[in-house]
């Protein structure tokens, strides 16, 4: 460590998810060799998934470095997910004009709670069954679990469970004043001036912070994160593999292109790299790959656009449930659905046409070609012999009134034998 110390400062902004993951446990992992004092993560996020947001946390509550959670600039928010991360840092700060909570766990086809005296009627009582108790159950989770992260840091827990189950929300001020964080600061300057001189605890026991002159080390997503984060927004997740499919679709169709094959190939890697990190519904993966096998099919069999506006409706369907999560961020606009499906159904049907077309033209290549072809005749006897045809020789059979030297024309392939007749028999 230096004289002065490091602070490291970290900016957690978007929608969390695992390029959110990765970033931030890099940049934990970087202090903690850097032999940073402390980690400011400024966040502003809408939310996120439960399962990055949960990996966060394990970061920061396994982090030797205290970790101080800051919700700026003025006017961004800790939503959502951002409301647990702030809860588990071993300091939690707001900016004015900042606001955190709404952090009710929410997922597709669960609505989203009124009130915490809300209960499920047990399952088998009026066909009600499923969707009531599993959204109690998300709920006590979730509000077991702020609670847990209150009591560890001393912050008002009750509040937290408020947040979860009645998704309210606070300004900084308002939080300030229940204990639901720490202090108020201008900016990070402000927010290491009225830290310094505090004792936290961390993993490897209490730590009293310096931060009065320490020199401020800001933490940029690296390349890896980066990729993460684009790979991973389920839109342009959705996007490569489309392309993918297109891609390959086009190679088979046409080989011997080999940069569409290539091109698809790279982009559904790319796709289902960032799908198995995303919490994909399986199901509305096969219907999306349904979907563009009934519109392949229809471009081939004549089935009067049965297949195609199955597959549309397949492929939409799929797109919708493709990802198994409402949170901010993480869902894939309908709008985008519709584009995909209606280019879907127009790039597979021309290039299904284009196929079927050049399957419909005639052999450029085989011994049946050679009908029609004339040529001269090399040897010949008793109707049968030899000519020349196309620089190839042949074996031929006509007319016996035929002799050497005569240009011939084929009439037709019988085995392999070529049958032929003269080509100018006017001039015998």
């Amino acid at each position: 460590m230096t004289a002065r110390g490091t602070v490291v400062l970290m900016e957690l902004e978007g929608a969390i998810g695992p390029a959110a993951v990765d970033y931030v446990r890099r940049g934990l992992k970087q202090a903690e060799r850097a032999g940073a004092r402390l980690v400011v993560l400024q966040i502003d996020t809408p939310g996120g998934l439960d399962a990055s947001m949960r990996s966060i946390i394990k970061d920061i509550l396994a982090s030797p470095v205290p970790v101080a959670g800051f919700v700026a600039p003025n006017g961004a928010r800790a939503a959502s997910a951002g409301t647990y991360i702030l809860y588990a840092s071993h300091i939690a700060a707001m900016a004015p004009a900042s606001n955190l909570g709404a952090a009710t766990p929410v997922a597709i086809g669960m609505p989203t709670p009124a009130a915490p005296s809300a209960k499920p009627e047990p399952a088998g009582k009026g066909g009600e069954a499923g969707g009531d108790a599993m959204t109690a159950k998300r709920l006590a989770d979730a509000s077991a679990y702020i609670r847990s992260l209150a009591q560890l840091r001393g912050r008002n827990a009750d509040w937290g469970e408020k947040a979860v189950r009645e998704s309210v929300s606070l300004s900084a001020q308002e939080a300030l004043d229940l204990k639901v964080i720490d202090l108020v600061a201008r900016d990070v300057q402000d927010l290491l001036q009225q830290v310094n001189g505090r004792e936290v605890r961390t993993i490897d026991g209490p730590v009293k912070l310096s931060t009065q002159r320490a020199e401020l080390l800001m933490v940029d997503a690296d390349w890896r994160s980066r990729l993460l984060s684009v790979i991973t927004e389920p839109s342009l997740a959705l996007i490569l593999l489309m392309i993918g499919v297109y891609g390959l679709l086009f190679e088979f169709s046409n080989p011997g292109f080999v940069l569409p094959g290539v091109v698809g190939a790279i982009c559904l890697m790319l796709a289902l790299f960032g799908l198995q990190m995303l919490p994909v519904n399986y199901a509305g993966l096969g219907l999306i790959f349904l979907g563009v096998a009934f519109l392949i099919a229809e471009a081939f069999l004549p089935t009067f656009g049965v297949l195609g506006v199955g597959g549309i409706a397949s492929f939409c369907i799929g797109a919708v449930l493709l990802i198994d999560n409402d949170a901010p961020g993480f869902g894939v606009p309908l709008w985008l659905i519709g584009v995909l499906a209606v280019v879907s159904a127009a790039f597979i049907l021309v290039v299904g046409g284009i196929a079927a077309k050049t399957r419909r033209r005639p052999l450029a290549v085989g011994v049946s070609t050679l009908v029609g072809a004339t040529g001269e005749l090399v040897e010949f006897a008793d109707g049968e012999g030899w000519a020349q045809i196309h620089g190839d020789y042949w074996k031929v059979r006509g007319p016996a009134a035929l002799r050497p030297g005569r240009r011939i024309r084929v009439t037709r392939v019988q085995g392999p034998a070529l049958h032929v007749t003269d080509d100018n028999p006017a001039g015998a």
